[in-house]
């Protein structure tokens, strides 16, 4: 079997023998894989190997660029790249724009008197979820809001239909 696989016969056997020790270098490897998968995982997966090797030296770990690129190849961890950033409002367009009937004015006297309204996005673990809601500007209080994993005119309609349902169908 040695000369199959082009080894020599004692360094076989001492293979065989030594095969289950462990050694002090793997120990230290160990370790080293854990801290990198730790500063890798604490940067969620975006650092590579030059920025994790600054961190584990602010975190008194001195280790070369190239000892962290080579953990990070063992342990098959690849950085995410960043995306770039893209705009998705679109100001220059000839669609009708609705008037601003608040002017700024966001002081109410009584309640039911102002309303405002809001849609935002947020990361969860499954995805993004889109988020609308309306605030009655007296009190300052959500009176309404749905979410939904699309972005459309029913989410907003939805959260505008259970503002006006909790509120008891104001007048005006």
């Amino acid at each position: 079997m040695a000369k199959v696989f082009g080894v020599s016969r004692s360094g076989f056997y001492y293979w065989i023998n030594h095969r289950h020790k462990v050694t002090q270098r793997n120990e230290h490897r160990k370790l080293l894989d854990s801290k990198v998968r730790e500063a890798f995982d604490d940067n969620k997966e975006r650092d590579g190997a030059r920025r994790i090797q600054k961190e584990l030296e602010e975190n008194g770990n001195k280790h070369d660029v190239k000892t962290i690129a080579a953990s990070m190849k063992r342990q098959s961890l690849v950085a995410k790249a960043a995306r770039k950033f893209k705009c998705t409002t679109d100001s220059k367009h000839r669609l009708p724009v609705a008037p601003n009937l608040l002017e700024q004015d966001f002081n109410a006297t009584a309640p039911n008197q102002k309303w405002a309204g809001d849609r935002t996005y947020l990361a969860t673990s499954e995805g993004w979820m889109y988020l609308a809601v309306v605030i009655d500007l007296y009190s300052r209080q959500v009176v309404g809001w749905s979410m939904s994993t699309r972005m459309t005119a029913t989410l907003v309609c939805d959260a505008l239909s259970i503002a006006l349902f909790r509120r008891g169908m104001p007048e005006g």
